[in-house]
């Protein structure tokens, strides 16, 4: 049986990369997609017919501007299957019994755990650590995991965007593990971290905007400190 991380492989060459893009930012027309890719959009066309026959993309008519509705392309549900989930059944079961035996409270401190210990073992490999440093460790973390995350600059302030949620059927069901995710951001990157877009709620990605301003401040106070 075919799973998903391997079906996404299978994708090879600029199908795969289409899938990735329309994870990324959807719903986009094959122009956009042309675009993005540096070819031309009957190329695009091309692929876009083969992973509609495959039930990996869906199209659907679109206002874009004035003029006449224009296709934009999506994932359809088996699409979105081909991303990494991470044991989002056996997960549920495990959560339910807890929540069962001690609330939500326990599903808590359950989440705390598991991300505290993540960020014990982070922490001790990033002792002397810069701050660009540790937001790379926790973006390749987050990347191991299946997150398809990266980060990047704008407008002076530092986004951490992850594209694909691993365990979206458990943060829809339980929202403390995107809770107890924040509180890991924070205590890594030594500064506050505060979430924005957010899949559940229909977002292309979840986007972790991170204080900058805060961190240069802690860090002004840190070297008065050492001065003294």
């Amino acid at each position: 049986m075919e799973t998903p991380t391997s079906s996404l492989l299978a994708q090879k060459g600029l199908r795969g990369e289409i899938l990735v893009e329309l994870k990324k930012s959807q719903p986009l027309t094959a122009k956009e997609l042309a675009e993005r890719h540096g070819v031309s959009a009957n190329a695009i066309r091309h692929h876009l017919k083969e992973l509609q026959a495959a039930r990996l993309v869906e199209h659907g008519r679109e206002q874009r501007g004035k003029g006449a509705p224009t296709f934009a392309y999506r994932l359809s549900v088996g699409g979105e299957a081909v991303f990494p989930r991470r044991y989002a059944e056996e997960l549920t079961d495990v959560l339910t019994y807890l929540e069962q035996r001690g609330g939500r409270a326990e599903v808590r401190r359950f989440f705390n755990e598991r991300f505290q210990g993540q960020a014990q073992t982070l922490m001790a490999r990033l002792q002397g650590s810069t701050f660009e440093e540790r937001v790379q460790a926790v973006v390749d973390l987050l990347q191991e995991q299946g997150f398809m995350a990266e980060w990047s600059v704008r407008g002076g302030t530092l986004q951490i965007a992850e594209h694909n949620c691993a365990m979206q059927a458990v943060a829809e069901r339980y929202p403390e593990v995107c809770e107890a995710e924040a509180d890991f951001l924070r205590e890594i990157l030594q500064t506050e971290v505060h979430r924005g877009a957010y899949i559940p709620r229909g977002c292309n990605a979840c986007e972790y905007a991170v204080d900058l301003v805060g961190l240069k401040r802690e860090s002004a106070k840190r070297e008065a400190g050492h001065g003294q």
